[in-house]
């Protein structure tokens, strides 16, 4: 995954590959942390405008769902993503305002 993660984030072809392998890890990966910093990586360094920095997002909120915790650079990075998201969807598609509303909600924020 990593590999694949990295690929995408230097070259925009792979994104496709990118996307399913964020989206199978969050959904299945037993390492949570593992994944929690690739989408960390994939929501700070992938391009404006790429479909990437959204489903990272959305991506923390299963992990939320699935473990109950995140680190706080992984809180921050939801609520700036869903932030970015609802000021400018071209920028962060509507994906990381889902993962923020599950965040909120299997961690009990506000």
């Amino acid at each position: 995954m990593a590999e694949t993660l990295e690929r995408a984030l230097r070259d925009r072809s792979a994104e496709g590959a990118a996307a399913c392998a964020l989206v199978g890890s969050a959904l299945n990966d037993d390492d949570g942390e593992f994944v929690e910093h690739w989408c960390v990586q994939v929501g700070t360094r992938a391009a404006p405008g790429s479909p990437l920095p959204g489903l990272a997002g959305l991506c923390l909120g299963h992990l939320a769902r699935r473990f109950g915790r995140l680190g706080g650079e992984a809180l921050a990075l939801a609520q700036s993503l869903a932030a970015r998201a609802e000021a400018d969807p071209s920028d962060v598609d509507g994906r990381a305002l889902d993962g923020h509303d599950d965040v909120r909600s299997f961690l009990r924020l506000r």
